[in-house]
């Protein structure tokens, strides 16, 4: 003990040991490598505030929590990090993904809903990696938050965030009615009102990562 501070020794190593401070590498491949087509419009329910709440209460109901899981996927453009996002009706921004179906996993529930809103294919295949991340919504009117209350006991909604490792190269098939952006990671951070916490919080969820920029 020196000046206050303890060294803690486990096994006969230091807790300061090489291992403890190292981070797992994500490839990251050029956007140049990557081939972006379109297809048929998705439909969208058009409903007021009040007629989503009452949905989702209905589903609670018949199903209970609702289980949504995204994707954060990542390109190198000009040396820099970037995520995919989708554009709903040039407004509001999404990481890629949905709402599981009951008794569906979260790799396989993600996957359908990638394939169906990234590729023409709905046997196509992705890796889905480790959550990085889990948001909660403690009733149906509240927003989300990257925690559950400890009073909550029985909360409402539960959002997944996944790492997705991207291929050199693979072909991005998109709905006519939504946009696919490269978006700059130092764009995202702590631009909640562009984005909303949950895409601007995503910069601190991969600080936990190294990236491998891997030129064309």
């Amino acid at each position: 003990m020196e000046n206050g501070t303890v060294t803690l020794l486990e096994n006969g190593h230091s807790s300061s040991d090489s291992n403890s401070n190292q981070r797992n590498v994500v490839d990251i491949y050029p956007l140049s490598g990557y081939y972006f087509g379109s297809k048929e419009a998705l439909s969208f329910k058009d409903e007021t505030i009040a007629d989503r709440v009452q949905r989702m209460k209905s589903n609670y109901d018949a199903y209970g929590l609702r289980t949504c899981v995204e994707a954060v996927m990542l390109v190198e453009l000009f040396k820099h990090p970037h995520v995919l996002l989708l554009q709903v009706r040039n407004s509001s921004f999404r990481l890629p993904g949905g709402r599981l179906r009951p008794g569906e996993s979260d790799a396989v529930g993600l996957k359908r809903k990638l394939s169906s809103k990234l590729s023409v294919n709905e046997e196509d295949t992705w890796e889905v990696g480790e959550c990085i991340g889990i948001w909660w919504k403690p009733n149906f009117e509240s927003l989300l938050y990257p925690y559950l209350p400890p009073n909550v006991k029985r909360p409402k909604e539960c959002t997944k965030l996944f790492l997705v490792n991207l291929p050199a190269s693979r072909k991005f098939i998109v709905p006519k009615n939504l946009k696919l952006l490269a978006v700059p990671l130092c764009q995202l951070h702590e631009n909640d009102k562009t984005y909303g916490p949950i895409i601007s919080g995503v910069t601190q969820l991969l600080s936990k990562f190294s990236f491998n920029m891997i030129d064309a």
